[in-house]
């Protein structure tokens, strides 16, 4: 996978954990005659939130609109702007849709003016914190959630956000401790999907598995059932098994047909696999429900591998020109794998001193770097991507090309070679050259390095008393004297 990315079921689940918050419970008439009517799209929708789980794309838009047509008869409803202001923010989120995001700010904005904050409405305000994650700008994000945590530390809903914030930010412990908290006051699909994602950005991979499982199990409607699923397959493909990958990924599909990270991730796993042709397919059905800028690279990368430079140049033309939400990242990669590296050092030096600290923006950045000609500043930044806990083999690959312009081989070659090892098909680009990085490296050399090698032993003095044999009484002295620091050395044959 060409980008590392906070997961957009995630950041749709937490943006849902707000929809929960604002959602008003719609109450049917009790009819006279018989049992009262199955619940209506914008009721499912409602009840979905009430439970933390994620409403189906279609009930969503009918809550909406319902919103919509309440709000125009009722202006002064705080509540309802709120849930509207969510309801726009899940919507952009989960389609990669940017129009959503200044409808859903009105709206909150609108219920802040009819019941400021001061006043106790801390879904407006946890709404503006999920709306500031979607955008990715995480410090507003996390400053949005510190205040509703604050008003409310025993309400779930803020916990989510905060999660998602700490993820942009880097502060991988602060998130893990917001998960364990929400574990303590929510349980559901979500959370459990939650804790996947956390545990997998620590490199506590069997732990993610297990989440992922858990949350399979716990899904009470479709869209969850096929993000915990999608979960999972996004677990086996960064693992380097892109046919368990492909089947969860397809039983993801299952559920929900046009499941945008689901076609994506089959479209990874496809073309790992050598079906080129399906994995086409597939992009361009993602970016027809979701076109995330993640997904927009990918794709072009996919066609460069095989050849198809026109088709390549538009997506990454695409890519270039698109209006974005938090495209930074890609927008870097783009640029400096594409012939604009001292652009993409600009875009994430601005990103790095905004704060935005994760393992993502320090690879993008490194890289960045890298491209630009500056491998040592480039490695400090590979170095904190690589060692903060997540496990990625782009991330690997691309500190071993900066250690290698470095000469420094051994390091190089390890990072390389774990690359591959981690998945040996991470990119349908880069793959093949992190395979030639390591031919090009070549086998460790068995002889030791110069630091380590012992000192010549140094020739007889010429004169009086050279030659004379050693007595017995003396070799036994020498070999009772305690040796220098440094002098006996642990055999090796890796240099790296």
């Amino acid at each position: 996978m060409k980008t590392q990315n906070v997961s957009r079921a995630v950041l749709a689940a937490g943006v849902g954990a707000v929809l929960a918050a604002t959602a008003l419970l719609y109450v049917p008439e009790l009819l006279d005659q018989g049992p009262p009517p199955p619940p209506g799209p914008a009721e499912r929708a409602t009840i979905a939130a009430h439970a933390g789980a994620q409403a189906a794309l279609p009930d969503l838009a009918a809550l909406i609109t319902d919103r919509e047509r309440w709000l125009r008869a009722h202006p002064d409803d705080d509540a309802s702007w709120a849930e509207l202001g969510a309801a726009y923010t899940e919507r952009g989120a989960r389609l990669g849709d940017v129009r959503d995001l200044p409808r859903a700010e009105q709206a909150l904005r609108r219920s802040l003016a009819e019941r400021p904050a001061a006043r106790g409405n801390t879904a407006a305000q946890l709404g503006l914190g999920a709306l500031a994650g979607a955008r990715g700008d995480w410090k507003s994000a996390k400053e949005w959630g510190e205040k509703v945590r604050k008003a409310d530390p025993r309400g779930w809903p803020a916990y989510p956000v905060l999660m998602d914030a700490y993820n942009g930010l880097g502060d991988y412990k602060a998130a893990q401790k917001a998960m364990e908290t929400l574990e303590g006051l929510h349980a559901g699909a979500m959370v459990r999907t939650r804790a996947a994602q956390t545990f997998r950005d620590r490199g506590w991979r069997e732990d993610a598995d297990a989440a992922a499982l858990d949350a399979v199990a716990l899904a009470a409607t479709a869209p969850d059932k096929a993000a915990a699923l999608a979960r999972l397959g996004d677990l086996a493909w960064e693992r380097g098994e892109p046919d368990e990958a492909l089947a969860l990924f397809g039983a993801a599909l299952t559920r929900v047909r046009d499941h945008g990270p689901s076609l994506a991730g089959r479209a990874r796993a496809l073309a790992a696999l050598g079906r080129t042709d399906e994995a086409l397919r597939d992009w361009r059905a993602a970016l027809a429900v979701l076109p995330l800028p993640e997904y927009v690279l990918e794709a072009g990368e996919l066609s460069e591998s095989l050849g198809l430079n026109g088709d390549a140049r538009a997506l990454y033309e695409r890519l270039r020109t698109g209006t974005w939400a938090g495209g930074e990242v890609a927008l870097a990669l783009l640029d400096a794998d594409h012939g604009r590296p001292a652009a993409a050092v600009t875009r994430m030096r601005a990103e790095w001193a905004r704060g935005h600290r994760s393992v993502r923006v320090a690879d993008a950045l490194g890289w960045a770097l890298y491209r630009a000609g500056e491998p040592k500043e480039a490695l400090v930044y590979a170095t904190r991507a690589t060692e903060e806990g997540l496990r990625s083999a782009l991330f690997s690959y691309h500190r071993g090309e900066i250690e290698r312009a470095l000469e420094e081989h051994g390091p190089a070659r390890r990072h390389v070679a774990e690359a591959l090892r981690i998945n040996p098909r991470f990119s349908p680009l880069l793959a093949p050259r992190a395979e030639q990085a390591l031919a090009a490296l070549g086998e460790p050399s068995a002889e030791l390095p110069k630091e380590l090698r012992p000192d010549p032993e140094p020739e007889p003095e010429k004169g009086r008393g050279a030659g004379t044999p050693a007595t017995p009484k003396k070799v036994a002295a020498q070999a009772a004297e305690p040796s220098a620091p440094g002098e006996q050395h642990a055999p090796s044959t890796d240099t790296g």
